[in-house]
């Protein structure tokens, strides 16, 4: 029995395996759906109530799912502990602790479980490129992290000297400056915090300049390593 149930709940290459991870998959979109619904404001007495009873029925059928991956599962402390069990438990648990605190907002958290409908489908090549990738591209992106860090520094410490005495309570301090240099850097500019010296305008076109550069760094690292990746992957199948 112990065989045939893992055979449905881990191996989604039979037919009922396939089956069985279709129906979750489609109850985890479902879930998602009424969880957005719920948080509308006008919500009539009547949709609320068949919420609550539509997700009693979800946390039914993946505590279900979830015990019986234990139970079937030959190293049960390695799935508990793995991505998809802790996943998986994070979306049933805000439902069994919502006594204390409200933790409904996990529940956002069910869309990474869509992630098993990747193995049903040809994308689990896909996601063994990214895997290859990112080991490629491992110590490039810590660097380009650990610059981006010490731009961003430079960045917030440069405004302030040029805009403190200008605008004292926006840039009272290089930890308040921090925003300005992360936005900018990005290229994103909320409009929020901007120079209004002729100095801090000047530094903050070269910041700018920069920050196009820091944008495209990341996309090129990650492009050139999927395109290794790939070859790899061709290299392994001849």
């Amino acid at each position: 029995m112990k065989e045939i149930i893992r055979s449905i709940v881990e191996d989604n290459t039979t037919k009922n395996g396939k089956i069985f991870d279709y129906f979750i998959q489609t109850l985890i979109m479902l879930s998602l759906i009424s969880f957005s619904v719920e948080t509308l404001p006008n919500n009539s007495s009547h949709v609320i109530k068949f919420l609550e009873y539509f997700e009693i029925f979800c946390i039914i059928i993946f505590s279900a799912e979830y015990i019986l991956r234990i139970l079937v599962s030959k190293r049960p402390l390695s799935y508990i502990f793995s991505f998809y069990g802790i996943i998986d438990l994070l979306a049933i648990l805000p439902f069994y602790l919502r006594g204390t605190l409200d933790f409904r907002a996990i529940r956002a958290f069910r869309i990474f479980r869509v992630f098993r409908t990747l193995k049903l489908i040809r994308y689990n090549r896909a996601l063994h490129r990214f895997h290859i990738a990112a080991k490629i591209v491992k110590e490039e992106i810590i660097l380009f992290f650990i610059v981006t860090g010490i731009l961003i520094f430079l960045s917030a410490a440069g405004i302030y000297f040029f805009e403190n005495e200008a605008q004292p309570k926006v840039f009272a301090s290089v930890f308040h400056s921090l925003w300005w240099a992360i936005v900018t850097l990005t290229t994103v500019g909320y409009g929020d915090v901007y120079p209004i010296t002729v100095g801090g305008k000047i530094f903050t076109f070269f910041v700018l300049l920069i920050g196009v550069g820091v944008v495209t760094v990341p996309a090129g690292l990650v492009a050139t390593s999927l395109s290794k990746a790939r070859e790899i992957e061709e290299k392994e199948r001849k």
